[in-house]
């Protein structure tokens, strides 16, 4: 009895794909594990297959829809996540001490590889009482404030300064309008630039226009490999420039959001592997290898004079978005 010809490794990548587009709309933990159960399926197929077969040479890496997705994925690490693999002796810090305490954005003083530091950052929620107690990680105007006091008070006793950017954006309700939302991003932008303590910036997943930038303004921005930064999400970019929300894909390849673009045009300055299959594989392995370069960057800032550590910040986001051409 002859053994059944494998399928093309086109044909198996292209299961892949689909298999990770109804993972992202399943619901039920049930159905998520199935289809991570055929995606490992169809991975091993691919390594079974002959070397000398043409069709198994190395996949192309992921397109720009295909970062998007992955960042968005729901079992993807949190900022909380984070900080269970990285910091020791989290303590939480709550409220603006004005209006209130914004749940989207946490804040807490803690221990990295021994050192008092401050790690902040967007919290989306996993279960749906979590994701609307967490607002899908939107924050409103109370969280930036909250963010900077809590900032101001560890520049004062010299605590380095972890963010981690994850969040679809700023919340966009009127009661967020009215609180003076754009004033209070644009307030934390001036702010951090002039805190005379290191901050490194981690984008974690979603990096969503000024609500991640928020909290976003550091001596190193870093983003995982499949982390996305954009100033608009792709959905709303195809609905204002194609009238038509389903040219997604096509915004996310013109928005150059993937980490490997705003590497080239100098938005962050390193880009973070992930492992195998991702980071919502293995949350551990992620962190495990985000926390050495946590380390060299704060050891970096450290070393300089607080001077030209805020100049160097000054002039990095200065000189964004500029671009020359020879005649």
């Amino acid at each position: 009895m002859s053994d059944d010809p494998q399928p093309p490794r086109q044909e198996l990548d292209a299961l892949q794909k689909r298999i990770r587009e109804l993972e992202q709309l399943a619901s039920e933990p049930e159905a998520q594990e199935k289809l991570r159960k055929m995606y490992s399926l169809l991975e091993d197929m691919k390594e079974g297959e002959s070397p000398d077969d043409p069709s198994a040479a190395e996949p192309a890496p992921p397109g720009a829809w295909q970062r998007v997705l992955l960042a968005r994925h729901p079992q993807r690490p949190y900022f909380l996540d984070y900080v269970q693999h990285l910091f020791e002796g989290f303590s939480e810090v709550h409220g603006d001490r004005g209006f209130g305490d914004d749940t989207a954005i946490v804040c807490g003083m803690a221990r990295f590889q021994g050192q008092p530091v401050l790690a902040l950052g967007q919290q989306k929620g996993r279960s749906t009482k979590d994701k609307l107690h967490r607002n899908f990680g939107m924050a409103k105007p109370e969280g930036y404030r909250k963010a900077i006091r809590v900032m101001q008070y560890a520049a004062k006793f010299a605590r380095p300064i972890f963010t981690f950017l994850d969040t679809p954006g700023a919340y966009p309700g009127i009661d967020a309008e009215a609180r003076g939302q754009a004033e209070a991003i644009a307030y934390n932008l001036r702010e951090m630039a002039r805190l005379p303590v290191p901050i490194i910036v981690t984008v974690i997943g979603e990096g969503g226009s000024g609500g991640a930038l928020g909290i976003g303004v550091g001596d190193s921005v870093l983003i995982l490999e499949n982390a996305i930064y954009s100033v608009i999400s792709p959905e709303s970019c195809a609905a204002i420039v194609w009238r038509n929300s389903g040219k997604a894909e096509l915004a996310a390849e013109a928005l150059k959001l993937t980490a490997e673009d705003l590497l080239k045009m100098g938005v962050v300055d390193e880009i973070v592997p992930e492992p195998p299959g991702g980071a919502q594989a293995d949350h551990r392995a992620a962190a495990a290898l985000l926390a050495p370069v946590l380390e060299r960057c704060l050891s970096e800032a450290a070393q300089l004079p607080v001077n030209d550590l805020l100049d160097r910040r000054y002039q990095k986001f200065r000189k964004m978005a500029q671009f020359w051409t020879g005649e």
